[in-house]
Formats: C-alpha cells, sequence, structure tokens
C-alpha cells in the first residue's frame, strides 16, 4: 500500500495592530464612526502589508463594553466603518478581534478576569489560531505597554508606536522590550526592510 505524501503546513505571518493610538487618533472611549480619524498614513501602512503577504489584524481592548458606555454592536459598527474606508484606499484587515472586559469595573458578564485582555495574549492566539499565523514571524504594533506584553507573550516582536500614549509609553519601558518608531508607517517600513 503507497504511503499517502502529507502536505507540509505552511503558516503566514501577521501585523497585529492596536487601534485607538496606533490605527487611528486616540479618543477616549471611541465608539462613533463620525470621531473615527485615521493617523495619517495609516491606510497606505495597511495596503503596503497587504501587498507584500502579511495578514492584518487588529486587536483592541475595548473596557467601555463592560463598563456600559457603548455596546459590543456599537464597537462592530465603528470596525465596519473602519474596514470600508480601508477598502476605498485599497486596504484590508483581515480581522477584528476584541476584548469587552474589564476585570473589575462595570457590570454584568463583560467584568472580571480574562485571557483576552491585552497584555494578555489571547487575542492574538486566536487569531492565530483561526488564521495560521506564525507568531514567531509576526509583529504586534501598539501604543501602550500592554500592547508589547501581548506581543512578548504571544511570541511576536512587539514595536512601539510614538502616536496615541507611545510617548508616555517609551518613558517607562526599556528599549530592548520594543523597538521604537515615529507611526505605524515607520514601523511598516522597518517590517518589510527586514523582508527584503
Amino acid at each position: 500500500m503507497a504511503s499517502q505524501k502529507v502536505r507540509p503546513t505552511v503558516l503566514t505571518p501577521a501585523v497585529f495592530l492596536d487601534r485607538d493610538g496606533t490605527l487611528n487618533v486616540e479618543k477616549n472611549y471611541l465608539y462613533l464612526p463620525e470621531d473615527f480619524e485615521f493617523i495619517p498614513g495609516t491606510p497606505a501602512a495597511i495596503r503596503r502589508l497587504n501587498r507584500a503577504g502579511f495578514k492584518v489584524f487588529v486587536v483592541t481592548n475595548q473596557s467601555g463594553v463592560a463598563r456600559g458606555y457603548f455596546s459590543l454592536e456599537d464597537v462592530e459598527r465603528l470596525h465596519r466603518h473602519i474596514a470600508d474606508r480601508l477598502a476605498k484606499a485599497g486596504a484590508q484587515i483581515d480581522g477584528f478581534y476584541v476584548c469587552p472586559h474589564h476585570p473589575t469595573e462595570g457590570q454584568g458578564s463583560y467584568v472580571g478576569e480574562c485571557d483576552c485582555r491585552k497584555g494578555a495574549p489571547g487575542l492574538l492566539l486566536k487569531a492565530a489560531e483561526e488564521h495560521r499565523i506564525d507568531l514567531g514571524r509576526s509583529f504586534m504594533v501598539g501604543d501602550k505597554e500592554a500592547d508589547i506584553e501581548a506581543g512578548e507573550r504571544a511570541g511576536c516582536t512587539p514595536l512601539l508606536v510614538l502616536t496615541g500614549y507611545g510617548t508616555a509609553t517609551a518613558e517607562k519601558v526599556a528599549p530592548e522590550r520594543a523597538r521604537r518608531f515615529a507611526d505605524l508607517s515607520a514601523a511598516v517600513d522597518w517590517i518589510l526592510e527586514l523582508g527584503g
């Protein structure tokens, strides 16, 4: 009986993006599409990642859901708006992953410990499992220490952008934990140079 050839599993590299302060201008508890504003250069940077063969995911803590400021449906509506805006620029996000929890504040089922709130790696691990991602060849880009920690714990290379809360984060996080970049566009330049 002839043995069947087993095709090797090919995993894809990804770039995981924090949302507020990395993708868009930081606005506390943003949920209205009309308040959304890309940080300049973001759609073009994502388009370049798409064309280079990276999967691109947004991984975002949205504790405003737990606190009752807005609903998970509001978050999903905003993400559809972001996807539509990116599509018009020839770019795409391969998935939005949201943590709606807060460990102590708010009420109802969204309050309590979870494994998806960054710095836990749960959102990245879920995306990796669902999309066959090679975490060792992937990057986590964000403006907060929680983003860096999530990337480290998932086995990605963490990158810190100095938009949003990034400048304040850079003052308290050791440089060897995360390379620093002015913004997402600059981080993407470096990622693509690595693959060059």
